[in-house]
């Protein structure tokens, strides 16, 4: 039996079986409104990277102050993750993903006004606004997809990265293409925010088709299940979240280091970012195909293991190969990236017997998750300061992805916290 028929199987007799029960009118609403919060859950980050000079130059930013746009984000994911699954459990999911959507909405808006405190307080509140629909959509995947939840993962993460490549990827064309101001084109992310507000508004109203006395047994039957252990004090759960976190430490390192690594091997700046791009580009292949086939094993610690390999073996190839070799090690730390993070969301609900489990752990994950991302960059800086060589920053993270394995040999194993 796989993962997810088990998964299903522990909830037999609970009504989880939402999508059977409902319209498909509901069904593709409930998948488009997940894919349209996807979306937009990386590209207000990743617009900001390449039109970074021109709002420091815009603001008055010191390097300092720069380099927090891309950081803030990230704290606020950590610090505002363990409280989503309380604010779910409080006003329910469906109207918590709607007020982040909205908040979200609102917070691009603010981060484009031309003034320094709100270009930090919409990052603030749009860091803050992601980090609950980070936690949340994973868990709402497992409660109404549970038959399904390797097709779903793979569905809204390959929506996730494409948003974020979309979203770096429209930047300068608006700015120099179009002659748009940097406000103007970080503006543009809130739309799709908006919209995704809005589609969420027939799932969270009473008279809509979503079946309230459903949801209201759902809870029930969960809150009958739940245990009274937290999953900060499970080993497992620790296990997850490390794992969750080396792999984000490594995307962060990626994007932010390898530009100037390949500039260093001889690419131009332009051929550095196209390269960037092939990396990212791959990473959707392996995001969509290593939750489905998480899904269909009970185990996944070979899974790990692969992911690991393609991360070291990547690095090796950035530290001892030539310009030539380029595009092989980025098309390999691309699978490496995607499945990766695939594999860590997966987790939520592989390691999990209810949503709310799910939610709680991603909660926790997250929180150490994006703390490990947020130091990942600054070590890799620091480390290049110090011995003035991509050397030795590059041995780190190929220890780094070497732990990274170790730790996925026990958060991959058939077990649940």
């Amino acid at each position: 039996m796989n993962s997810e028929s088990q998964s299903a199987g522990n909830q037999k007799g609970a009504p989880l079986s939402l999508v059977s029960d409902n319209s498909n009118n509901r069904t593709w609403l409930l998948v488009l409104s997940i894919i349209l919060v996807a979306l937009i859950m990386r590209a207000p980050i990743t617009s900001v990277g390449p039109i970074v000079d021109k709002i420091s130059t815009s603001m008055g930013l010191s390097g300092g102050m720069t380099g927090l746009l891309t950081t803030l984000p990230l704290l606020a994911f950590a610090f505002v993750s363990p409280f989503a699954p309380k604010i779910a459990a409080r006003i329910g999911m469906e109207f918590s993903l709607f007020a982040a959507s909205l908040l979200l909405t609102a917070a691009i808006i603010v981060r484009s006004l031309p003034s320094v405190y709100a270009l930090f307080l919409g990052t603030a509140l749009l860091g803050t606004a992601i980090a609950v629909a980070n936690v949340l959509i994973p868990s709402l995947v497992k409660r109404e997809y549970p038959n399904k939840i390797g097709l779903m993962t793979g569905i809204y993460t390959v929506a996730m990265n494409l948003g974020a490549a979309v979203g770096s990827g429209i930047s300068v064309p608006l700015t120099d293409g179009f002659g748009v101001s940097w406000q103007v084109t970080l503006a543009v992310t809130s739309v799709v925010a908006l919209v995704a507000a809005i589609v969420w508004l027939p799932l969270i109203s009473k008279n809509g088709i979503i079946n309230t006395s459903v949801r209201v047994q759902t809870s029930a039957v969960q809150k009958g299940t739940k245990s009274n252990k937290s999953v900060w004090n499970s080993p497992l759960a620790w296990s997850v979240s490390l794992f969750l976190g080396l792999q984000s430490f490594c995307f962060y390192v990626n994007v932010t280091w390898t530009p100037l690594i390949l500039v260093d091997k001889g690419l131009d700046q332009a051929s550095a970012g196209w390269m960037l791009s092939l990396m990212q580009l791959v990473s959707m292949l392996s995001t969509f195909i290593i939750p489905i086939m998480a899904g269909k094993r009970t185990s996944q610690r070979s899974i790990a293991l692969l992911i690991s390999s393609l991360f070291v073996c990547g690095y090796l190839l950035l530290l001892l190969g030539g310009s030539v070799v380029v595009p092989l090690s980025m098309v390999i730390l691309g699978l490496g990236v995607g499945g990766g993070f695939g594999l860590a969301v997966m987790f939520f609900a592989l390691r999990t017997r209810t949503s709310e489990e799910s939610a709680q752990l991603s909660g926790m994950a997250q929180s150490i998750g994006y703390l490990l991302a947020a130091s990942g960059p600054f070590l890799f800086g620091l480390l290049y300061d110090w011995t003035d060589t991509w050397g030795i920053p590059l041995l780190l993270i190929i220890a780094v992805s070497i732990m990274y394995g170790i730790i996925g040999l026990y958060a991959g194993s058939d077990r649940k916290i």
